[in-house]
């Protein structure tokens, strides 16, 4: 087990002053916006280089506060972390000699328990904090430690921490389980890679950010397949090597930008993006009246000939992938405001991650938000500017979305929320004829 030496670890020597988002609403966003690399996917990849000690590389990371986050973690444990150039970052792993993830680290980022799965199977231990990130209702990572323990790991919770270690080697077997999850899903696969023995995980995460980590996996020398639509197979192997990933399009911006279009009455081409990744939306968008077509590597939406009362309202319900990711859920919403009739939304994923409709009310919604699960949105509505304030990373993007539509000026508070998913999101707005801009945050 790690010795208790003094923990030396610093994130920011000070907070950086908070920051709003002022927006200058009713301009509808035209031409070509380039969508980044997924957020969800590059923070996994990351974590999957410390599977060896040869050097990975990696392309299209988007920069983000989250990827900094972790890539600083990451060079405390003793990783090296190189960033050569825009959205390229290489990782060596060959000397990792302090396997602590602190309260500090975790508290900015729930995806810092990504770690636990590929540290304890190559080192045999790792001492890691109980993660906090986003305040979605209930996200227990009790999934993930029972995961190790099906593999062999012994698993202590004191104090705010997970002890964990594994003696000799983690041992292949059946993870099961009980509903879902993504990350429990990659946690899993990324210990079973070098556990004795063959391990299958049910029911497994369908995503294609789960996909693209099996892929790297493969490409480390790992054998892991997907032998059915829920089901992962893992015959573990003795070492890994390095090796070069791209990674792919980020389906949740792809889903941003494709709302953005349609709210604002706007034409939009989405370059770097997988139609196929973002299937459900693209279908409700399709049935509520929105046009969209997708080329081989593009989307482009054109709402310019839509008028006030033209589009459809439309029940949604999120659920695993395929279906409706929950993080498309928020965006999704935004649009249902500009429907005719009354739209009913069930977030059947995660709990209380309606309650930011209440934000959304502030700009002239008229939505009955009736329990953690459930909401009714009655449309179509003129949005008008008002101050808001961003409770997660999909909320604060979706009130920049109702802002960008709303007549008037909205001041949107917390953007440091936003700038943890998503690359230069004001930016890119501005560039397709936003007006949004970054200001201090005022109380």
């Amino acid at each position: 087990m790690a010795d208790a030496r003094p923990f030396h670890w610093e994130y920011h020597p000070e907070s950086p002053p908070p920051e709003a988002f002022r927006i200058d609403g009713g301009r509808p966003l035209r031409g070509t916006v380039r969508v980044s690399g997924a957020k969800n996917a590059a923070l996994k990849l990351l974590a999957a280089a410390v599977l060896t000690g040869e050097r990975c590389r990696f392309e299209n990371v988007p920069e983000i506060e989250d990827v900094r986050v972790l890539t600083e973690v990451l060079g405390d444990l003793g990783v090296v972390v190189d960033h050569p150039a825009h959205g390229v970052y290489e990782i060596a792993a060959g000397d990792v000699d302090w396997l602590f993830i602190p309260l500090e680290a975790a508290a900015k980022m729930r995806a810092s328990f990504i770690l636990l799965g590929p540290l304890l199977a190559r080192f045999g231990h790792v001492i890691i904090s109980n993660p906090g990130g986003d305040r979605i209702g209930r996200r227990p990572v009790n999934l993930h430690v029972d995961a190790m323990r099906a593999l062999g790991a012994e698993i202590d919770y004191r104090n705010g921490y997970y002890y964990a270690k594994a003696p000799g080697r983690l041992r292949g077997g059946e993870v099961t389980f009980p509903q879902v999850t993504v990350m429990g899903t990659e946690n899993a696969m990324l210990a079973a890679t070098l556990a004795d023995g063959h391990t299958v995980i049910r029911p497994a995460a369908q995503e294609p950010e789960v996909d693209d980590l099996i892929a790297f996996l493969v490409e480390m020398g790992a054998d892991v397949r997907r032998t059915a639509p829920d089901s992962i197979e893992v015959y573990g192997r003795r070492r890994l090597r390095g090796a070069n990933h791209i990674v792919l399009p980020d389906r949740i911006e792809t889903g941003t930008f494709l709302v953005a279009a349609a709210v604002t009455g706007g034409k939009l081409t989405l370059e770097n993006a997988a139609c196929d990744h973002v299937g459900a939306l693209v279908e409700i968008m399709g049935r509520m009246g929105v046009p969209v077509s997708c080329g081989k590597t593009a989307i482009e939406v054109d709402a310019t000939g839509l008028r006030p009362g033209d589009l459809r309202a439309f029940d949604i319900e999120t659920s695993p992938y395929p279906g409706l990711a929950t993080d498309v859920q928020p965006p999704t919403c935004v649009l249902l405001t500009q429907a005719s009739g009354t739209s009913r939304v069930h977030e059947a994923v995660f709990e209380d991650r309606i309650e930011w409709l209440a934000e959304l009310r502030k700009l002239g919604a008229r939505i009955d938000i009736e329990d953690a699960h459930h909401a009714s949105i009655h449309g179509p509505v003129r949005l008008h500017g008002a101050e808001a304030s961003i409770s997660d990373l999909r909320a604060g993007a979706s009130l920049i979305l109702a802002a960008l539509a709303a007549d008037g000026t909205s001041l949107i508070h917390g953007a440091h929320h936003v700038h943890r998913g998503y690359e230069n999101i004001d930016r890119k707005f501005q560039q397709l004829g936003a007006s949004i801009v970054r200001s201090a945050d005022t109380p």
